[in-house]
């Protein structure tokens, strides 16, 4: 009997990418994305150290290879995908670079089968086409708020294709070493992490940023205690239920399953006093279609 632990922290992953994503649209207006990447990995590090000294894991004790493809995972999924999201949402604005976010499910479906031999029934296939579908419906709507400025349009989604193609890179790998090994995700996770933060470091020391700038969130209370709120929902809890999710379930189901985020954005949008359309409604209902379908191709 399926137990569903791999499609629940899949959609608990999202639900907190939602929170964590109303808060980063804010702090990319005043830090730079790779010192931004910088702060949520070392904040969420020190938590997932924090947690694996408290429940006593060993953090070392894993085999070489599923080491290796961790590491890699994070160095491509955080290290260089999560910094060209961040450009990609400054450039292009949330819905659409959350748009070009719906291709990393079915391109890690196609990787996962290509390199892992995991093979999706047509049911699946269909809930995860549905689920993109709504998805992809409910971010594509115009908004006043959505325009952006054209020159910036070809870097925006140069940097949203890099950081699609990196979650779905990331995913397989972390899928490679979770799925023959009996690594928790809450190992994975720190190993990803550290691994991406490793990643930024040379990148911050070529671009060299103003050392004003280095310190700039501690400069101030609100942007600094936003950084850590961010970082806890994103990063610790988010990183470490979507290494659950890839651990229990498919590829391509865990990460179509992590992308419903602006599904959960709706009811908190909708909370703070703004209008939720039509549209975006029907949107959601075709996505949560899928969703069910998904569970139900799982218990099948």
């Amino acid at each position: 009997m399926v137990d569903f632990q791999g499609e629940l922290a899949a959609l608990s992953a999202a639900a907190f990418w939602a929170i964590a994503s109303l808060v980063y649209a804010r702090l990319g207006q005043q830090i730079a994305p790779l010192l931004l990447n910088l702060y949520k990995g070392l904040v969420a590090i020190a938590l997932l150290l924090f947690t694996l000294m408290l429940r006593g894991v060993p953090f070392w004790d894993l085999s070489p290879f599923p080491f290796l493809w961790l590491s890699l995972s994070g160095v491509v999924g955080i290290g260089l995908g999560d910094t060209a999201f961040f450009n990609a949402l400054n450039a292009l604005g949330p819905r659409r670079a959350l748009l070009l976010e719906t291709l990393a499910p079915p391109l890690s479906a196609i990787l996962a089968f290509i390199f892992l031999g995991e093979r999706l029934n047509i049911r699946t296939w269909t809930g995860i086409f549905l689920t993109i579908l709504g998805v992809a419906w409910v971010i594509s709507e115009r908004t006043p708020s959505s325009h952006q400025a054209p020159h910036r349009w070809r870097w925006g989604i140069g940097y949203g294709l890099l950081a699609t193609v990196a979650q779905a890179v990331g995913a397989v790998l972390s899928r490679m070493a979770l799925n023959e090994t009996a690594v928790s995700p809450l190992v994975s996770a720190s190993i990803r992490l550290v691994a991406g933060v490793l990643t930024i470091l040379p990148l911050l020391w070529l671009a060299r940023p103003p050392s004003h700038l280095l310190w700039k969130p501690l400069q101030s209370v609100k942007a600094g205690l936003a950084v850590v709120l961010a970082a806890f929902f994103s990063t610790y809890l988010g990183i470490w239920l979507q290494q659950t999710s890839l651990k229990l379930a498919p590829a391509g189901i865990a990460q179509t399953l992590s992308a419903t985020s602006p599904l959960f954005v709706l009811p908190l949008a909708a909370w703070m006093g703004d209008r939720v359309s039509l549209r975006a409604i029907l949107g959601a209902l075709v996505a949560i279609a899928g969703i069910g379908l998904l569970f139900v191709s799982r218990s099948g």
